[in-house]
């Protein structure tokens, strides 16, 4: 990426100031915990995918400010020299608790659990939110994307409806999600995904004609290549395509009109033409409606774009960085919780549990206490059914776990959502207007 400022500077102004004053009044050592959660699904949503952790803990490997950032915010004051001094050896020494990638949340999930001291946690609030809000919401409507796709594959082509950084996140919280690929040569490069591209509109323009375009396409990236085929007209496209490519043609893709009918003609066409193996990519504004219209459709792939880097309408999850608990003058850990009206929040520290019968997800519990009435918590088996607990450690007092970053995690994040859909009620996948697929219980044993 070409940020010239640490992850350590992508946070709010007041972080630092609170940090400043906590560290004037002598309260920036006490112990902390704070926990992200949304406080709703958007509007008709089912269920929700987590996605992120993995960033998050790459950028927390480099989360400390630079020189340049101290000066800047020395000479905007907003540090004193004695805080200035104590970032300059910034190292989160925290404990980071979360979900899965690809773990399915619902509402009050706890998805992310950071303990430490109230110095360095404050420090991180602005960072998780950013990371987790948007790339879950973009695994969200991917998970939607691809389950009403079935088995046909789903690749990212959305890099040019986002900013440039949001694209290479998007392509990577895509993955999580179910697709298979990005057109995004930063992302592919990044996360050591499979990268798709051929050619637009502009290139046939350029020439003087269509079979001209394709002569020059097949010669540079061979006959498997695939041939963008509504410039002019597609019939006339498909079949100037496969005399030039012959019938071992790859592939062609088809960006606009009443889809469904066009590629039924299209499929039509090319096997009269003897080639049966050549595969039809669809593109043009797709969400999770308009592939699942396209489900008797002779389609083998779609691209998709604007709809999945903006969440398909809901670009972000609404979550929040609370604190949940914190180390009192007594020296003993208090649970806290705010209680204003529409934000309240539930106090102590959270052990978050999946509900099963039959192997089926029937419900999420959320319980709240001190951190050793949590370990000792057993659920009753007679109203729970089986259990199973979902934060797993990312972050062990400052040793972070390498295995949850990288190439090989993001592919065991997309099983993952496999696997956590597969647990879910068969209604979670309903496209329609509903209520969360399990119900949340909130419980405290403190």
């Amino acid at each position: 990426m070409t940020n010239d400022f640490s992850p350590a500077m992508m946070t709010d102004m007041y972080e630092y100031t609170m940090l400043d004053a906590a560290m004037q009044d002598g309260t920036a050592d006490r112990r902390c915990v704070f926990e992200v959660f949304t406080r709703h699904l958007p509007a008709g949503r089912r269920y929700g995918i987590a996605a992120g952790l993995g960033r998050i803990l790459e950028m927390l490997k480099d989360f400390r400010p630079s020189e340049s950032d101290l000066k800047f915010l020395r000479d905007r004051h907003v540090v004193s020299e004695r805080t200035a001094k104590w970032l300059e050896d910034f190292r989160f020494t925290g404990t980071i608790r979360a979900y899965r990638e690809g773990e399915a949340f619902f509402a009050n999930s706890p998805i992310l659990q950071v303990e430490g001291t109230f110095g360095e946690c404050t420090l991180l609030e602005t960072l998780i939110l950013s990371v987790l809000n948007y790339d879950s919401a973009i695994a969200s409507a991917a998970s939607r994307m691809t389950s009403a796709a079935g088995d046909r594959p789903c690749m990212d082509m959305g890099g040019r409806r986002t900013n440039e950084s949001a694209a290479v996140a998007a392509a990577r919280a895509a993955i999580v999600g179910g697709f298979a690929g990005t057109a995004n040569l930063a992302a592919a490069k990044k996360y050591d995904l499979v990268c798709i591209g051929t050619a637009a509109h502009a290139f046939t323009l350029l020439h003087d004609n269509e079979r001209d375009a394709f002569v020059s396409q097949i010669n540079a990236l061979g006959p498997g290549t695939t041939l963008l085929t509504d410039t002019y007209n597609i019939e006339q496209a498909i079949t100037t395509a496969v005399e030039v490519a012959g019938p071992e043609l790859g592939g062609i893709r088809i960006d606009s009109g009443d889809l469904a009918s066009l590629a039924q003609k299209a499929r039509k066409q090319l096997d009269s033409l003897g080639a049966t193996n050549t595969k039809i990519t669809v593109t043009n504004d797709l969400d999770e409606y308009a592939l699942a219209a396209l489900a008797t459709a002779p389609v083998d792939s779609y691209g998709v774009g604007t709809m999945l880097v903006t969440g398909s309408g809901h670009p972000t999850c609404a979550m929040v960085y609370k604190l949940t608990e914190r180390e009192g003058a007594d020296g003993q850990m208090h649970g806290v919780a705010k209680k204003s009206f529409g934000k309240s929040t539930d106090g102590w520290r959270k052990r978050a549990l999946r509900c099963y019968q039959y192997g089926l997800a029937q419900g999420e519990l959320v319980v709240c206490g001190p951190a050793e009435k949590l370990a000792s918590f057993e659920p009753d088996k007679a109203e729970y059914g089986d259990t199973k607990d979902l934060l797993i450690t990312a972050v062990d007092h400052g040793d972070i776990d390498d295995s949850l970053t990288g190439h090989d995690a993001l592919l065991a994040a997309r099983d993952h959502h496999r696997e956590a859909l597969d647990e879910l009620p068969v209604t979670a996948l309903s496209l329609s207007q509903g209520e969360q697929a399990i119900p949340t219980e909130v419980i405290t044993i403190a």
